[in-house]
């Protein structure tokens, strides 16, 4: 699956100008399906204003590749919308999302003289019950489709013979959990919502990797996730239905180090998933040739059972490593918010609110989202994995090696942009927290990086806002993402 999220450096070629539009994202869309290999993109009503006519676009605009790549069968445009049991205000965007699919659906069979939906599934972010899924699913039967047989006024037509006929008559719902307690109660949830729904075949599972890290700390996502999805497998294999795991992650470390030169990692150590969501970073910071090389590793490698995990032992670090995480986190708001009008903008969004990684407030704290956040630890030279680690042995990282395999490589990948000049600039608490968790890993330091984040730091200090945001996307583009 690619999406949406705006962690690149690089400007595509087909974007008007610095900030990605509606109407660059279709481009986008057919980029992706055309050169990269890819065969999903998700469609983010939740986050940003959409285009809600990127199907006519995409088939109007390019009807020969899509006459041999069918939208909905060969390629797939996935709605991700808002979940109003938390976004109140996004409500009425789930119901035009919902209700442009049935208008999708006879945009496909007008093109391709068949029944085929371009759109058929729905992704529903902070997921927290598989009531959220059941309130979603059953809007699109009982409201939809069934209501297209009723009359409107008395005697007169249906809605159907009115409008014409509602396909297609059921969608996926696909729950994306977000929150600890979320991931690790995510098989309950998924095991009541195809319960209720009767599904018998399949269903799709996406767990988030950035906000969580944002939450609980690097390591602590990376382990939480291992929990929900050996959680998954456990009921997966007690079941009739298949379970096909999403991860989303995005090129930094600390935010999943999913990147075309470190597919092969990804891949061992999540041998479970059966899509990885490609970022933006993914896509623009490197050669296409070794992005479609990556992708197709991916798409040719089979799912396999997870990497197994002492559930009590993880939890216990996961519990421990969130507290001092947070506790840094704290230390480090005013500097990060102080820091966040530095960071460029590359994709029109609007805000939205639940976690730390969705511009939000927990009692005094507000931060930005995930992708500012790394971009401003990173571009002052602390590399936010080493957050919360402070207070793990050199023994338990051997016993997170069992489960976690790629700890070291990411670690090494995050702490090349550590600079050691910078570190007197945060409070002492961080510093002493810093200090200590260097120390169990090995890592060699990017000295070019480090020259530029001494400048950028230099520069913070002395005010000299010309300069800075120059400096940190010469920062960016030596790591190839932003944040």
């Amino acid at each position: 699956m690619s999406t949406q999220h705006p962690d690149n450096v690089t400007i595509p070629f087909f974007a008007e100008n610095g900030v990605m539009n509606g109407d660059d994202e279709v481009k986008e869309a057919f980029y992706t399906f055309s050169n990269l290999g890819v065969d999903e993109q998700l469609w983010d009503a939740e986050g940003k204003e959409v285009d809600t006519f990127v199907v006519k676009k995409l088939l109007s605009r390019h009807p020969e590749f899509f006459k041999k790549n069918i939208l909905g069968k060969d390629k797939f445009i996935t709605l991700r919308v808002p979940n109003p049991d938390v976004e109140k205000d996004e409500g009425k965007i789930l119901l035009e999302a919902l209700h442009s699919i049935p208008r999708n659906f006879d945009i496909g069979k007008k093109f391709y003289n068949e029944d085929i939906g371009p759109v058929f599934e729905v992704v529903i972010p902070m997921c927290s019950s598989e009531k959220n899924l059941i309130r979603i699913h059953e809007y699109y039967k009982q409201f939809i489709i069934k209501n297209q047989e009723k009359q409107i006024y008395e005697n007169d037509i249906s809605l159907r013979e009115w409008l014409g006929q509602m396909n297609p008559h059921d969608i996926r719902v696909t729950p994306l959990f977000e929150t600890k307690d979320a991931i690790i109660n995510a098989d309950k949830y998924v095991q009541k919502y195809v319960e209720f729904e009767k599904i018998k075949e399949f269903q799709r599972v996406w767990f988030a990797r950035s906000d969580p890290a944002l939450n609980y700390g690097s390591t602590s996502a990376v382990l939480l996730g291992k929990i929900g999805l050996q959680k998954l497998y456990e009921f997966q294999e007690k079941s009739s239905i298949t379970i096909y795991p999403i991860l989303g992650c995005g090129s930094a470390p600390f935010r999943g180090n999913f990147k075309p030169t470190n597919a092969d990692k990804m891949l061992l150590g999540y041998p479970s998933i059966q899509t990885f969501t490609m970022q933006s970073a993914f896509k623009y910071d490197y050669n296409p040739r070794k992005v479609l090389n990556a992708v197709e590793k991916i798409n040719e490698t089979s799912r396999k059972a997870p990497s197994p995990i002492d559930v009590e032992f993880a939890s216990n670090l996961i519990n421990k490593m969130e507290v001092s995480h947070q506790e840094s986190i704290k230390e480090l708001a005013p500097i990060i918010n102080e820091f966040n009008q530095f960071i460029p903008q590359r994709r029109k969004r609007k805000l939205h609110i639940d976690l730390f990684g969705y511009a939000r407030k927990q009692g005094e704290i507000s931060l930005p989202r995930a992708i500012n956040f790394c971009a401003t630890l990173y571009s002052l030279g602390l590399p936010p994995d080493l957050l919360g680690l402070s207070v793990l042995t050199p023994q338990e990282i051997d016993k997170i090696r069992d489960c976690y395999k790629t700890i070291d490589n990411d670690m090494a990948d995050a702490l090349q942009y550590f600079n050691k000049n910078n570190l007197t600039f945060f409070p002492l608490p961080v510093q002493k927290q810093i200090e200590k968790a260097l120390q169990l890993f090995d890592f060699q330091i990017n000295e070019s990086h480090q020259i530029i984040t001494t400048e950028i730091m230099t520069a913070f200090k002395k005010q000299n806002n010309s300069i800075l945001q120059q400096k940190v996307l010469e920062a960016a583009h030596l790591r190839k993402f932003l944040g």
